[in-house]
């Protein structure tokens, strides 16, 4: 709401939300800081109806932001949705279409794309300044609680519309505690940590090496360990995607450096994995040193700064400006780019759906003519010593290798895992297929 309420000439004059709740919160402390009230929804397409809105900012959870955006193109609104772009892979092309058929302008949320010190920073990379790219390495060490688990479905406010809530995703009990946010933690409404962030250092990384499409083929691994909650989400979690130009690594920490410090929250917060000293982001390996972003720092083989770049986002204000000049080619995270990094993630996901339980010397084999995959490898292994998980039996789940068909967004010759590149809907909220 800040963001958009004060540039100026732009009024935030609505708000909607199925969370009757939620809802009442929001309007509140809209009017408490502005000194005046906005109109209130709890379906999103009593907004679309209106004539005097111009403009929708999508900030619904992960599954809601397909159908919503196709339904305010078809309305004639221009969209700001918020990262990840989708909940499919298939349903972010709808997105990428529907924009294309409605000529809309439609802006994802991976707000690097206008931090002053990222552009920078990898204008400088693709200038040569370090040579080739190697390698690149993102990662999320962000620690994450339980979810909990209930023996008894979660008892649902009465000013909320479940069903609405739902929309597109099955309508089940909740065992978790919080209705609210931990839905990213289960495959029916979210895609964990590796969506969920990944998208902000998989699109960092692919800007870096210039590719733009899905990589050739991916492989994920990992598990969820020490919690026995409701989430069904790896809260562990490596992935190897491979792209002609260079490989883009990604690993996951949402527990701790060791099961100790999962005593109390205050010993979790402390005590997280890094990668070089940083807890979230991405370091991009070159024959002459390497790059680490967004703290856009540069350092030479010898581990000495070389360089660093600094300067602010303005992802909202960029937005708005391509909403007043009708130039979509003024976005900096236009549609298209955004579903490139969201499905990029869903493809590390959509292995680690189809794998199986294996142990330690299995999954080694899998991935034995990968060199910097089996160093990140050997990471994982580490983090799971320090939690005590024994790795000589079966409790670590081994994606399958995933051969991508970079032009239809298809896995090859893989039932299954299509069936997870296009998604399952509920009636009435199906992602309508877009055709140009």
């Amino acid at each position: 709401m800040p963001r958009m309420q004060r540039q100026d000439g732009v009024e935030v004059v609505a708000l909607a939300d199925p969370d009757g709740h939620l809802l009442g919160n929001r309007a509140e402390a809209f009017a408490k800081q502005y000194g005046r009230k906005v109109d209130k929804y709890a379906d999103m397409r009593r907004v679309f109806d209106r004539d005097d809105v111009d403009v929708i900012s999508n900030a619904t959870q992960n599954y809601w932001h397909g159908l919503s955006t196709i339904w305010a193109c078809q309305a004639g609104k221009d969209v700001y949705c918020e990262k990840p772009l989708s909940h499919y892979i298939w349903e972010g092309r709808q997105m990428v279409n529907a924009a294309r058929k409605y000529d809309r302008i439609v802006q994802c949320g991976t707000q690097r794309r206008s931090q002053k010190g990222v552009i920078d920073a990898i204008a400088w990379l693709k200038a040569g300044n370090l040579g080739p790219i190697q390698c690149v390495t993102a990662f999320a060490n962000k620690p994450r609680l339980s979810v909990g688990k209930r023996d008894e479905p979660l008892e649902l406010p009465e000013d909320l519309d479940y069903d609405l809530w739902c929309g597109p995703a099955q309508k089940l009990p909740i065992y978790r505690t919080r209705l609210q946010y931990d839905c990213s933690f289960d495959w029916n409404t979210g895609g964990g940590e590796s969506v969920n962030q990944g998208v902000h250092e998989v699109d960092m990384a692919r800007w870096c090496l210039g590719e733009e499409m899905l990589p050739r083929r991916v492989i994920s691994i990992g598990g969820r360990f020490n919690m026995d909650d409701a989430a069904n989400v790896p809260n562990t979690q490596i992935i190897y995607y491979d792209f002609p130009t260079a490989p883009i690594l990604y690993e996951v920490h949402n527990l701790p450096t060791a099961k100790k410090h999962m005593a109390s929250w205050e010993t979790t917060r402390l005590n997280v994995p890094t990668f070089r000293g940083v807890r979230t982001g991405v370091a991009v390996d070159c024959e002459g040193g390497y790059l680490s972003i967004p703290d856009c720092v540069a350092y030479n083989k010898e581990g000495e700064k070389i360089a660093s770049f600094s300067g602010g986002e303005d992802h909202f204000e960029n937005f708005i400006a391509a909403v007043r000049s009708g130039n979509r080619g003024g976005l900096r995270a236009e549609v298209a780019v955004g579903h490139v990094s969201t499905a990029v993630t869903h493809t590390g996901n959509i292995s680690y759906r189809v794998g199986r339980k294996a142990t330690a010397t299995e999954i080694r084999k899998q991935i034995a003519d990968v060199p910097p995959f089996v160093e990140m490898y050997d990471r994982f292994l580490e983090h799971l010593a320090a939690h005590e998980i024994d790795v000589k039996k079966p409790t670590i789940t081994l994606g399958d290798w995933l051969e991508i068909d970079r032009e239809t967004e298809r896995v090859v010759d893989h039932d299954a895992a299509n069936k997870l590149v296009k998604g399952t809907y509920r009636k009435p909220y199906a992602v309508p297929e877009i055709r140009l």
